[in-house]
């Protein structure tokens, strides 16, 4: 007998989908003419699937609201970044990157401050902070910042990113003990983790509340993040926001022509120099970026 259901993708892994249904978790396969378009169902798609003999297929997927490249996952309300000060260091371009992305689709952007016990990150916390994000610092080893996290994300479907190593998967045991997902050491000698998450799978943790724990990444992967048109850069950065409009030039960039209220604010310490140079760096990957790659 054949039966159509509407679910969300948990879970994407080899080609194999589990959607979670009002009747239970069916793991599909896409239908063909979805791999044809060049639409691939991410994890977090809301999906129409038909099961048939046991066996089910995604026919449709559903309106998105957002999706991203990487993490590679659809429909979320807000991205949590998962920074640290200590084994692995976290670089601010990574941080400012990822959040240029989802400022790009206007999705909000909290910073997680993490391994607080070991370095309390406050360059970290004061450079966010300034820059108009909200910033928790945390420890999963401790607890610290864990029910601020926890309110924080109640009732959205949050998708947990940041550089390999810095403990995303460790929160998530520290949020829901149940889960004993797997967590990697990191290499004293190489500052960096292992990629104990090697696929996106979203989480229930109550109260219609979901998190994506997805695969860390290395400032070589931020190649394969989604792209930017330059036009649209200087509105990712809210700190730069009471300055636009003021330039000398209505089409300033804010590198080097004169005039400039946001080089301005930068000298004048209104906005974070490490901001301002993620924001060059950025810029200057948009510049090679075709209309035609933007979707």
């Amino acid at each position: 007998m054949r039966k159509e259901l509407d679910g969300r993708i948990i879970r994407s892994l080899s080609g194999f989908y589990d959607v979670q249904t009002s009747e239970g978790v069916v793991t599909c396969r896409g239908r063909g003419s979805l791999r044809r378009t060049g639409d691939s169902p991410l994890t977090g798609d809301m999906v129409r699937i038909c099961v048939e003999g046991g066996k089910g297929m995604i026919e449709k997927i559903l309106p998105r609201k957002n999706r991203f490249v990487r993490p590679a996952v659809a429909n979320v309300d807000a991205l949590v970044v998962f920074a640290a000060n200590v084994n692995p260091v976290t670089e601010p371009f990574l941080i400012d990157r990822v959040a240029a992305i989802a400022g790009d689709q206007e999705v909000p952007v909290y910073l997680c401050v993490n391994k607080c016990d070991l370095d309390p990150g406050m360059d970290l916390v004061r450079i966010y902070t300034h820059a108009g994000i909200p910033v928790i610092r945390a420890s999963a080893e401790t607890g610290e910042g864990v029910e601020e996290l926890r309110s924080l994300i109640r009732g959205k479907l949050t998708a947990f990113t940041g550089n390999t190593g810095v403990g995303k998967s460790s929160m998530l045991n520290a949020l829901c003990p149940q889960l004993e997902l797997a967590t990697g050491e990191v290499s004293e000698k190489l500052g960096r983790g292992r990629h104990t998450t090697r696929h996106v799978q979203l989480y229930a943790l109550g109260e219609d509340t979901y998190v994506a724990d997805t695969p860390g990444f290395s400032s070589f992967d931020t190649e394969q993040m989604d792209v930017l048109l330059k036009e649209n850069l200087q509105y990712t950065f809210p700190d730069f926001s009471p300055y636009l409009g003021s330039c000398q030039f209505h089409d300033c960039s804010h590198r080097s022509e004169p005039g400039c209220a946001v080089r301005r604010a930068v000298e004048d310490a209104q906005v974070e120099r490490t901001r301002y140079e993620s924001y060059l760096r950025l810029y200057e990957k948009a510049e090679q970026v075709k209309l035609w790659e933007h979707k």
